[in-house]
């Protein structure tokens, strides 16, 4: 048997004024996106703000549905946006920001797990990494410099 470590190197941030410019810019576009969120039954509001290497930002927000399997989270929006408008384009980066109706969220928010796979998935197609911010309605924000960082084991076209 062998022992093998998997770990990953994150900044923290103690708000969004700490960013680089742009790093600030499409985490600010991320807020702007949560706010239009359309989430009826949870109260909690996902924005998403997707940077691509023409410069563009693309952006997403959670969108519930009664029958829940049927609803969209945010990253998964933004990003399918992008790829539907700009085929073909790399993502550089993706911003993340959550709230809720129910109580402040202080705590960075993480994606679930379909949206880690969707995001690893044109990581992986791009060959490029993609920066990875995240944050709850305000405070932290974490900015990971891959997809890969947070879904190490990634299943990925090469089993299919």
């Amino acid at each position: 048997m062998k022992k093998h470590t998997l770990s990953f190197d994150m900044s923290v941030y103690d708000s969004i004024n700490e960013l680089p410019e742009t790093d600030k810019k499409i985490m600010l576009k991320a807020v702007e996106a949560r706010n239009n969120a359309y989430a009826p039954y949870s109260s909690f509001f996902v924005g998403a703000a997707v940077l691509l290497e023409n410069g563009k930002i693309v952006l997403g927000n959670n969108q519930e549905n009664a029958a829940y399997p049927s609803g969209l989270c945010a990253e998964r929006v933004a990003i399918y946006q992008a790829a539907a408008i700009y085929p073909n384009v790399k993502i550089c980066s993706v911003a993340i920001s959550a709230t809720s109706k129910n109580y402040k969220v202080l705590e960075p928010a993480a994606p679930c797990g379909n949206c880690r796979q969707s995001m690893i998935e044109y990581e992986q197609k791009q060959k490029e990494p993609m920066t990875l911010l995240l944050m709850g309605e305000e405070g932290t924000v974490v900015k990971c410099n891959s997809i890969s960082d947070i879904l190490p084991l990634a299943f990925s076209n090469s089993f299919l």
